[in-house]
């Protein structure tokens, strides 16, 4: 695993926006991995960036969805797939088309997870995944304890993540559905390239448990340890939790440029 210590959340969405820009320079329909939430909007706001400027084309690329919440209608402005047709798909040019996501509306939700994982394969797989991180270690939806090889299914959000999510919903914690669909951790970890971002303080355990701890079902995203290309990005408040912070900045400082990240 590698640990990438940058300024600030700005430097952190620059640093990975490029990474996908190098990596749709040589596969033009890479299918783009991506997450919802705070953290990955400067990721999404420096790759637009990039596609407006004409540094990279962005119009054949693919997206697909990490997860989505169960019982929301697609055009709810809450659902995944509104959220990410606002802040992803819209930006980069790309078409509804090109964007894979389960269906949280579906009356089988089982067969709907079986479905996507099924889309996922029939699509290649997913070229880059860029993930978040909970306070509590969780990746996608996939809540502490969840099974390390698990695949596409239903989960029930823990009381936290749904206080934790209702502020994108008027603070109402009622208005948040009690269940998702999410890549499982096994699926996930199906990607050619793991991307963690994380940002702030409140982050820190979480991050020093993933890239430190052992691998553990109780902190999920410590399964990117088991990963052989998994970077995670962290600002110096993310970090400061690291034992050993110092030799990640050592051996990112001394990295040749040509490896990107």
């Amino acid at each position: 695993m590698e640990v990438v210590i940058v300024p600030d959340a700005k430097a952190g969405g620059e640093l990975i926006a490029e990474a996908m820009a190098q990596l749709l320079r040589r596969k033009p329909d890479a299918l783009l991995g991506v997450a919802t939430g705070s953290t990955p909007l400067p990721v999404y706001e420096a790759l637009a960036a990039k596609a407006g400027s004409g540094a990279v084309d962005t119009s054949r690329a693919r997206i697909a969805q990490l997860d989505e919440y169960v019982g929301l209608p697609a055009d709810h402005p809450e659902s995944y797939r509104s959220v990410l047709r606002r802040e992803v798909l819209e930006p980069l040019g790309i078409g509804l088309d090109a964007f894979l996501g389960p269906d949280g509306t579906a009356e089988d939700v089982q067969g709907a997870c079986e479905a996507y994982d099924e889309a996922l394969a029939t699509a290649g797989g997913v070229d880059l995944q860029l993930l978040g991180i909970g306070t509590d270690g969780h990746i996608g939806f996939n809540e502490p304890c969840s099974s390390l090889a698990s695949r596409t299914r239903i989960k029930t959000l823990t009381e936290q993540t749904r206080i934790d999510n209702a502020r994108f919903f008027d603070g109402d914690i009622g208005q948040v559905p009690h269940h998702v669909i999410t890549q499982g951790i096994g699926t996930i970890l199906e990607a050619r390239h793991l991307v963690l971002l994380a940002t702030g303080e409140g982050k820190a355990d979480a991050v020093a448990a993933t890239v430190e701890g052992p691998v553990a079902a109780v902190c999920p995203a410590s399964a990117l340890q088991l990963h052989p290309h998994a970077t995670v990005v962290v600002d110096e408040a993310a970090a400061s939790k690291l034992k050993l912070a110092d030799y990640f900045r050592h051996t990112y400082a001394n990295k040749p440029e040509w490896q990107g990240i």
